[in-house]
């Protein structure tokens, strides 16, 4: 079973309009109220993929009720912890620019953390827990290095797709796969990363330090996989980009959705990079026939396998 993990989950009031005039009366064209959250939209994604997901969540208050009953309504699993606090609502203004006004986030007290560890305790060996979105800045050094040894310890495949200091720290536990985009590979190494051939360089010291697979998005440039057997790098298909918003999640879930089944790392990156681009031309997440129908449009290049393993 796949497990998602969203900590700080959202409603996504997404708007669509001609312009948007800062301090004037603005009408929308066109509003959808969607699910929000990294992991959530992973499930999402895996379950239009036709792959089965349990999506795990903190959430509270009306808001937390309409995410939940989404979800069932799409056939997803969940397993929710309550949180006392009513869950945020982010706004997206798509106009000649995009604006977003995210919410707060929750802040986790003990007893969350508690039931979290709970939940990753009863998983079962060859499992696949995957932790996205952003953390609290409450969580402890010792709570991060707790839930990274119990997913250890238990066999699962800990999937990352976090950023800032938590991705930094819990890089030493050697999680099955990372997907940080340019901007977040250079923020873990303190420097400025600008051409593909940088962040093959840094997406190689990753793997050095013993992440199994490391997934590097450059939006329009394509995307970057590293293991310690090869590198390839992804050309995207082109297209008129409708909405970035869960682009990167789809293409974590393409690759988990093929790899799970295949386990063969390049196609599942050809089938990732094609989700992650399928939900770039839409306006919601995309949908398996939009995945298929562009995978032959997703270009890999082998790099040689000397140059991974200098």
């Amino acid at each position: 079973m796949i497990y998602t993990c969203t900590i700080a989950p959202s409603i996504d009031y997404t708007t669509f309009l001609p312009e948007f005039e800062i301090g004037a009366l603005n009408r929308s064209d066109e509003v959808y109220f969607y699910p929000g959250g990294k992991g959530i939209n992973v499930s999402r994604v895996l379950k239009r993929l036709h792959v089965e997901s349990t999506a795990i969540a903190f959430a509270g208050g009306f808001t937390g009720a309409y995410i939940e009953q989404f979800l069932q309504n799409e056939g997803i699993h969940t397993d929710f912890i309550e949180s006392n606090e009513i869950t945020r609502i982010n706004v997206k203004i798509k106009a000649t620019q995009e604006t977003e006004l995210n919410g707060p986030g929750l802040v986790m007290n003990e007893e969350q953390q508690h039931l979290l560890l709970k939940r990753i305790s009863l998983m079962k060996k060859g499992d696949w827990f995957v932790l996205a979105g952003s953390l609290p800045k409450n969580l402890t050094h010792s709570f991060l290095y707790e839930l990274a040894n119990k997913c250890n310890e238990k066999g699962l495949n800990f999937v990352l797709d976090t950023s800032g200091p938590a991705l930094r720290e819990l890089i030493q536990f050697k999680p099955f796969l990372i997907k940080p985009n340019i901007e977040e590979l250079g923020e873990l190494f303190n420097t400025h990363i600008a051409t593909k051939e940088e962040a093959l360089t840094y997406a190689k010291k990753l793997v050095q330090q013993g992440v199994q697979h490391v997934i590097v998005s450059m939006g329009g440039e394509g995307a970057l996989l590293v293991t310690n057997e090869i590198a390839i790098l992804a050309e995207v298909p082109r297209n008129k980009v409708v909405n970035t918003v869960g682009s990167g999640d789809s293409l974590v879930s393409g690759f988990l959705a093929s790899y799970s089944q295949d386990q063969d790392a390049r196609k599942a990156f050809q089938y990732g990079v094609a989700s992650g681009s399928a939900t770039a031309f839409r306006s919601d997440l995309c949908e398996k026939e939009d995945v298929d129908s562009l995978l032959d449009q997703v270009t890999l290049t082998l790099i040689h396998e000397q140059d991974v393993k200098k």
